[in-house]
């Protein structure tokens, strides 16, 4: 095994390893969920040495460094105010979600006239547009933190997963007897989630292109899902009113989470997994943690999004100018940067 490069993880906190084996590259993460502001970093770096081989003495400097870099950013206070900055006239048709890259510096837009497309965040200048599907490109998302890759789900029942810098497709994923409606990648790019109209979650290979396992459980539609930050657990929400854990490795089925009135449109890990942030018709629409796990944000079809505490629940912000229902709402890596898409066509940036 020869090590390659490090990728620093912020939210949770880690250190992802991308190395080379049998002429492969591969990735593995060393996570730091208990690292703080206090944590001694050389003797966190010993730790490391001792149970990670990648780590030889000659990198010891490297980690500390990414360590301190990590321990400044859990020393920042975050008083973002976030105020309009831009609107994009995105889609000749309404837009169903948007997402960011791990730097913020690009994003994506999926839309009902079958398109992903791909944004200059600081321009809002089109990069490119992913041309292929034939229904609604209802989920989009990139394989953060690398950045290299985006995967769209469609009503045409299809995920295809793309090349972020050219455009080309690497594999159309063929299973679902429905509408895909959402979809992730696990942390370590290996793995693509998809749900479905059809009441099933799919696990696939990034690598082959094939699918690993179905996700049978559900007695409704799959609405929403997310893998937790180790990449071990899915979390999926359905029309049937509840939210199911499952083992990833094995397609398992761990618990059943019961409570909502009505059906779950939106499920969340927040940074350390420690809590799932659920929304449900009953009461609340899409929802999202911030990278810090401090703030919520909420878009609805009130035609505004706002911003919580997620201590306090105090309303910190309402986001307002779109004029229709806002479908999508997302946070950038660094948690300073908000882009909502809505039914009037366009996405807005708030800094």
């Amino acid at each position: 095994m020869r090590l390659k490069r490090f990728l620093i993880r912020y939210y949770p906190p880690g250190i992802i390893l991308e190395y080379e084996k049998g002429g492969h590259l591969r990735t593995k993460s060393i996570d730091l969920l208990d690292l703080t502001p206090e944590t001694n970093p050389d003797e966190l770096v010993v730790d490391i040495m001792h149970s990670e081989p990648l780590i030889t003495e000659a990198r010891a400097e490297q980690v500390k460094q990414l360590i301190l870099r990590l321990q400044q950013k859990q020393g920042q206070e975050v008083h973002h105010r976030f105020c309009f900055c831009k609107e994009l006239k995105a889609h000749i048709l309404p837009l169903t979600n948007v997402a960011f890259d791990k730097s913020g510096s690009r994003f994506i837009t999926g839309s009902y006239d079958r398109t992903c497309r791909i944004w200059d965040t600081a321009s809002g200048t089109e990069l490119r547009v992913l041309e292929g599907h034939k229904n609604v490109v209802y989920a989009i998302a990139f394989n953060n933190p690398y950045g290299d890759k985006i995967a769209t789900g469609s009503f045409d029942k299809t995920c295809k997963l793309w090349c972020a810098d050219t455009g080309r497709c690497f594999h159309t994923f063929r299973g679902h007897m429905a509408e895909i409606v959402c979809l992730a990648f696990n942390p370590q790019s290996t793995l693509v989630a998809t749900g479905s109209m059809d009441s099933t979650a799919k696990l696939w290979d990034v690598e082959s292109g094939r699918e690993v396992v179905t996700l049978s459980g559900h007695t409704a539609e799959v609405l929403s899902l997310c893998f937790n930050t180790v990449g071990d657990q899915l979390v999926t929400g359905s029309f049937d009113h509840t939210v199911a854990i499952w083992d990833v490795a094995t397609g398992r089925l761990v618990h059943t989470l019961i409570g909502h009135m009505g059906e779950i449109c939106n499920v969340q890990f927040n940074w350390d997994s420690s809590l799932i942030l659920t929304g449900s018709i009953d009461k609340s629409g899409k929802i999202c943690f911030s990278p810090q796990g401090t703030r919520v944000l909420t878009a609805s079809s009130d035609k505004t999004a706002r911003l919580w505490d997620a201590k306090s629940g105090a309303c910190l912000r309402v986001l307002e100018g779109h004029t229709d229902e806002i479908f999508s709402c997302v946070f950038n890596y660094e948690g300073d940067t908000i882009i909502t898409g809505s039914k009037d066509n366009t996405c807005r940036i708030w800094y």
